[in-house]
């Protein structure tokens, strides 16, 4: 009877695990800011512009970027060794220099057991704690919410930095109460949350040169079992924080011929509820083109973005702003600091836009 049990309470928590990666639920913070080791992807996503301290008006210098993601291999999962692959960790770390027209990008990757005392490498179960050696997101509750500390060095790429990253908003809950949809199939979905407005202060490493920076940042968390659609080969998405204080999201998923599988998105307030918008109402229109001699891919770097906020144009600040990252994801993607304006021509907003699958079909 006892066995009994014991099989019965085993078969229910791996239920409940089960449900937690698959099927909308409300989330709970602080766990939610932590990883979810029984979901097959996940990722924390940090993009923002930076600019001197001590400068007198809010003109970027740099875009920068830092992304962890973990992915669960499904592979020696009852092995008790501490060097089993249960999962990998990657990290990549991406500095636009818009003076020098240029980007430097870093990246990072290590095989994990799982096992949260690892010193290499490993993500907290507890709150937002990932690092990969000297690389490391962690969150810490302050008076306006949190405040995260984003740090990482690369002597090869010659640029590091040491960043915090406070809230001056709540979370804003994407799709469904942080349940978004990613294709017309139901478990092609995600958790997934955004910390839009983030305020960042701290010091920035380039070319020998330490100096203090000040800027405005986005964070993104995201973890998910199913993701694309099969006919899916890669997805454009924006987010900006607009100069009003509020916040908008938009994506679309691509199919081969270009066209739109799945489109998502929201806009949101200060002060108010998040506008979830319907696949048929975000509309991503390609424009002028920049083509990478490294990967022959051609990438729009100017788009005409149609959603229930009216029509805006995306521009890129930099059109070279594709990452290399085959030896992490196996992947060349466009990911940089651009900007939004209305359709006077007029800047409403700063962020990041993220193109994928130009150069093949990703694969997650």
């Amino acid at each position: 009877m006892i066995a009994r049990r014991r099989l019965l309470a085993l078969m229910a928590a791996l239920a409940a695990a089960q449900a937690r990666a698959d099927s909308p639920r409300a989330l709970v913070f602080p766990r939610d800011f932590a990883a979810h080791l029984d979901a097959r992807i996940e990722w924390w996503y940090a993009t923002g512009w930076l600019q001197a301290a001590e400068a007198p008006s809010d003109a970027p210098a740099f875009g920068f970027q830092l992304t962890f993601f973990r992915t669960r291999t499904g592979l020696a999962q009852q092995l008790p060794s501490r060097f089993a692959a249960r999962q990998l960790l990657f990290a990549h770390a991406a500095l636009t220099d818009l003076a020098g027209q240029r980007l430097l990008h870093a990246e990072r990757i290590a095989r994990w057991s799982g096992d949260e005392a690892a010193p290499r490498a490993a993500a907290s179960s507890a709150d937002t704690q990932v690092r990969l050696g000297a690389w490391q997101l962690g969150r810490s509750a302050a008076a306006s919410g949190s405040t995260y500390r984003a740090s990482m060095a690369d002597d090869a790429a010659g640029f590091a930095w040491q960043l915090a990253l406070a809230t001056t908003q709540p979370l804003l809950l994407q799709g469904q109460a942080g349940w978004s949809r990613k294709g017309p199939e139901a478990a092609q979905a995600s958790h997934y949350y955004s910390q839009p407005q983030l305020a960042v202060s701290g010091e920035l490493q380039l070319g020998g040169r330490n100096q203090r920076v000040r800027g405005q940042a986005w964070l993104d968390h995201e973890w998910s079992d199913s993701l694309l659609d099969a006919q899916a080969v890669g997805w454009d998405w924006i987010g900006i924080n607009l100069h009003d204080g509020s916040a908008l999201t938009a994506f679309v998923l691509r199919r081969a011929d270009g066209s739109a599988l799945w489109a998502g998105g929201s806009h949101r307030v200060p002060g108010a509820a998040a506008r979830n918008f319907a696949p048929d109402e975000v509309r991503f229109t390609p424009g002028r083109r920049w083509t990478s001699a490294a990967s022959r891919a051609s990438y729009p770097v100017q788009w005409t973005l149609e959603t229930p906020l009216g029509r805006h144009s995306v521009q890129a600040l930099l059109d070279a702003q594709e990452l290399d990252s085959r030896a992490s994801v196996g992947a060349f993607y466009w990911e940089g600091l651009s900007v939004l304006r209305d359709a006077s021509g007029q800047r409403v907003g700063l962020g990041y836009l993220e193109m994928t699958g130009y150069a093949s079909r990703l694969r997650l």
